[in-house]
């Protein structure tokens, strides 16, 4: 799994001219699911993005988690993180999982964050044309892949 984690004030995502998602302050989540992945994945994923310390106590410093701060999560679809660019002009995406396959393990990872975290937890929607919408805080973003733990 490949995810973009942002720390935002603010996201939403927007399909067919409908807010379908909306967070305040909390993390934006671009996630990808390839051919490989397996449940362990998921889980590893979820642990990572509930403890990752990337908020500011104080004295500016990163010390707090979305759990310490009692933040928001957004997890947006977006495939085209599996994209090969090393060949031609043209994307290719045979590393991306199949949308059946993505779907379920998308709906996993969104269950284990809700019922596990006492988070509000909003997404973006499968197969969609999306719109998304954030203000990036610090900046601050990281990419993570679950095949490098």
């Amino acid at each position: 799994m490949r995810a973009v984690i942002q720390r935002v004030d603010e996201a939403r995502v927007i399909v067919d001219s409908e807010v379908i998602g909306s967070i305040n302050k909390g993390l934006l989540v671009l996630l990808a699911i390839g051919n490989f992945d397996l449940l362990e994945d998921v889980n590893w994923l979820v642990r990572k993005i509930i403890n990752l310390r990337i908020f500011p106590n104080e004295k500016n410093l990163p010390h707090y988690s979305l759990k310490d701060i009692s933040g928001s999560i957004l997890v947006v679809p977006q495939f085209t993180l599996y994209a090969d660019l090393s060949q031609g002009r043209r994307p290719s995406y045979f590393e991306a999982a199949k949308p059946d396959q993505a779907r379920k393990m998308f709906d996993e990872l969104i269950m284990l964050l809700k019922i596990n975290n006492n988070i509000v937890v909003q997404t973006g929607r499968f197969q969609a044309h999306m719109k998304v919408y954030s203000c990036n805080d610090g900046p601050v973003t990281f990419l993570l892949d679950s095949k490098d733990r």
